[in-house]
């Protein structure tokens, strides 16, 4: 391990120990995988001559677990985010070795080389003394030729490689759709969550039925487990930023799964059931993998409404706060700040209008790099003018002439992110959405999000309201939010645009010396970030280094909103406190420990 050698183990107890393990992967022609063991060598304290991933201990100058796999990768076979990437986090997990003196909790992660040809970049250090590549399948089921592995090895390898478990066409299915998550920069939370109990839909589908149990019995719990399994993985290793909202919908639909398994009944077979109830027999087993899909496919139905119950408890909120009077003065719209694109907001707003006949003055930050602010826009406009209308919210009278009443009432004013101060000017709220929100209150959202709400507080003061809009379900669990994942995407997104013709030459200029001059970098930004590539798929670094002067590039997606700045929180369950949130969020933490402990 590149950390400092391990002290003297007393006779008397063990040392505890937090360690990475590190396994790199390469992907050859129709997705075969192979991954990477090195031979550990005599000048290792520590199983000598065994093979290994990369590992080491986590010390306390790391600020993760990442991080310090990041640095162990660096320090042992030289490659950094230009060749890799991170493909998966592991479940971490603990187990003693009483013959080495050790108690192990065990991070384990996979990387995947961003090309087959990186690969001629590893430079192993003195800690091993050859390295080679094995079929990871082989590995875990112990059948590899000369696979003498460190203890635990097949355990640490198949928290990562979950193929070996899922089988492969369900791993396959669940691979592609953390893809899918990962790379999806489009959707908001509640899309993502929705997408994500697709994923898990489809892997049930596809589980194997040899060894998981059998069909008159229904799942064995090897089964059960596989599936908990793949909602922890689609939790941990697609949109972490999202993950709050991916959690409760996985959540849910586990406690569905359980539920739905545990029915009376459900493992009977059609004749036992016929001879209970004095009907035909049937030779026919019940399905129960079929009655599971089909519960998950009502709950992915279910959640197409849950955004209305959202709007609904907005509109209420505005007619207690304005008044019915404030509402229909055509001279005094509401005026209401706001940034980012939000199927929630845009939904919520025009319900509002709908509801409470409110004229609207709405001011739209157009949110960079992405300008997901115009898309805003434009939804909004899209539904008040009657494209995206629904026959129930158009009311009694002429769809038409109730809809050209909405839109009279309504006026955009879009105001680049630098004009925020000027955009707060007189506004009645501030609406901002939620990525995720902390058992404290604290609110994640697009970056933006705070020095809007700053602005708003220093140019029109306490006489504006903040208002978070959001489901219940992007409630996060219990910790520190300055713990959660920083989402860097990297320069590629502002590149686009500084890159247009409209723009002088000189930004033009400054923009290719910039990201096309970039030289490799082994800082704490490339590790930390893990940002190899563009995201369409060409290769980008982090920090340039011009004639000695290093310039990073950094775009982070989301930042933190203290609760301190927010005044109201309103959800599908109506105004929330504070308190509410930090017992959903405990909630939320019995359940997590109830179904993914013992993974």
């Amino acid at each position: 391990m590149a950390s400092a050698p391990l002290p003297e183990v007393p006779d008397a107890g063990l040392v505890k120990r937090s360690v990475v393990s590190c396994f790199i992967f390469k992907f050859g022609d129709y997705g075969r995988a192979e991954v990477a063991l090195f031979q550990r060598s005599d000048k290792v304290r520590t199983y000598q001559h065994l093979l290994a991933p990369i590992s080491g201990s986590i010390d306390k100058e790391d600020s993760s677990p990442l991080s310090a796999a990041w640095r162990e990768l660096g320090e042992e076979t030289k490659l950094t985010s230009r060749e890799l990437e991170l493909l998966r986090h592991g479940k971490p997990y603990t187990f003693t070795d009483a013959t080495a003196g050790r108690e192990w909790t065990v991070h384990p992660f996979a990387f995947r080389l961003v090309s087959a040809g990186d690969a001629a970049a590893i430079v192993t250090d003195w800690e091993h003394e050859a390295w080679g590549w094995h079929d990871p399948l082989r590995v875990i089921e112990g059948a590899g030729e000369g696979i003498q592995g460190v203890p635990r090895l097949a355990e640490s390898l198949r928290r990562v490689y979950f193929e070996a478990d899922l089988g492969s066409e369900a791993g396959a299915a669940l691979a592609r759709g953390l893809d899918r998550l990962r790379t999806d920069y489009q959707s908001g939370a509640r899309q993502l969550a929705a997408e994500a109990l697709r994923i898990l839909r489809d892997v049930v589908a596809l589980l194997p039925d040899n060894g998981h149990g059998n069909k008159s019995d229904g799942p064995m719990p090897l089964w059960w487990s596989n599936v908990r399994s793949t909602a922890w993985h689609l939790w941990k290793n697609g949109r972490e930023s999202m993950g709050a909202a991916i959690l409760a919908g996985v959540l849910e639909a586990l406690q569905a799964i359980d539920s739905t398994l545990h029915r009376p009944g459900l493992g009977q077979s059609s004749t036992e059931a016929g001879e209970a109830g004095g009907g035909k027999r049937c030779e026919k087993l019940v399905q129960w993998r079929e009655i599971v899909v089909g519960e998950l496919d009502k709950l992915l139905a279910q959640r197409v409404d849950r955004g209305s119950h959202v709007a609904e408890e907005f509109a209420r909120f505005l007619r207690t706060k304005f008044g019915a009077e404030r509402l229909a003065d055509p001279q005094r719209p509401i005026s209401i700040l706001t940034l980012s694109d939000s199927s929630t907001i845009s939904q919520s707003l025009h319900c509002a209008m709908l509801k409470t006949g409110m004229s609207l003055d709405l001011r739209v930050l157009e949110s960079r790099p992405l300008f997901e602010g115009l898309s805003l826009a434009a939804a909004v406009a899209e539904r008040v003018s009657g494209s995206k209308a629904q026959p129930t919210e158009q009311g009694s009278g002429s769809g038409g002439e109730k809809q050209n009443e909405l839109t009279s009432k309504l006026g955009i004013t879009m105001f680049s992110d630098a004009a925020m101060a000027m955009a707060a000017e007189g506004v009645d709220l501030v609406l901002i959405g939620a990525d995720r929100i902390s058992a404290s209150g604290a609110v994640s959202n697009k970056t933006g999000s705070l020095p809007a709400i700053l602005s708003t507080r220093y140019v029109v003061g306490a006489s504006a309201t903040v208002v978070v809009i959001s489901e219940s379900d992007k409630v996060a669990l219990p910790g520190d939010p300055g713990e959660h994942v920083v989402e860097d995407n990297g320069p590629r997104q502002m590149f686009l645009a500084w890159e247009p013709e409209h723009n002088s030459s000189r930004v033009r200029h400054a923009a290719g010396m910039i990201l096309f001059k970039m030289a490799t970098s082994s800082g704490p930004a490339a590790r930390d970030g893990g940002e190899g590539k563009w995201n369409d798929g060409t290769r980008t670094e982090q920090a340039a280094a011009l004639g000695g002067l290093r310039v990073a590039v950094r775009n982070v997606s989301f930042e933190w909103v203290p609760p301190t700045l927010v005044d109201i929180y309103v959800s599908e369950r109506g105004v929330w406190t504070v308190d509410d949130i930090t017992e959903r969020s405990k909630a939320l933490a019995a359940e997590v420990e109830r179904l993914f402990s013992d993974l």
